[in-house]
C-alpha cells in the first residue's frame, strides 16, 4: 500500500494548488480577495479531497472523495481560464497550469479505474 504522499495524483494537485497560491500572492488587492481566493480554495480542495478520500476506510469512500476532487479540478479550470481572460495571468502561466490540470485529472482517472 502506498503512502498518500507516494501516489502521483496527490502529489500533482498539492503541485499545481502550491502554483496557484504562488501566481495569486502577486496579484492585486481586489484580485486576490475574489477571483484569487477562490481559486485557491478550488485547487487546495483537490488535494484536500484525495487525501480525505484516501484515508477513508472503504473504497467507496474514497471513490467518491476522488469525485468531489475531480469537481474542484473542474472549477480550477473555470477560474484559470477566467484568469487568463482577465489578464491577471501570461500565457505561458496559463498553459502550463492548463497542461497541470490536465495531468492531474489523467492521472486521477487511472487511480479510480477499477483493477
Amino acid at each position: 500500500m502506498y503512502r498518500l504522499e507516494e501516489l502521483d495524483v496527490f502529489q500533482l494537485a498539492l503541485q499545481f494548488s502550491n502554483e496557484v497560491w504562488g501566481l495569486a500572492a502577486s496579484w492585486d488587492r481586489f484580485a486576490r480577495q475574489h477571483p484569487g481566493t477562490q481559486f485557491i480554495e478550488a485547487a487546495d480542495s483537490i488535494s484536500a479531497n484525495i487525501a480525505e478520500g484516501y484515508g477513508r476506510f472503504y473504497v467507496r469512500d474514497n471513490i467518491k472523495f476522488c469525485y468531489y476532487a475531480r469537481g474542484s479540478l473542474m472549477e480550477c479550470k473555470d477560474w484559470l481560464r477566467k484568469s487568463a481572460d482577465r489578464e491577471l495571468i501570461s500565457k505561458d502561466d496559463f498553459d502550463r497550469l492548463y497542461l497541470k490540470l490536465a495531468d492531474t485529472r489523467e492521472t486521477q482517472r487511472i487511480y479510480t479505474a477499477p483493477a
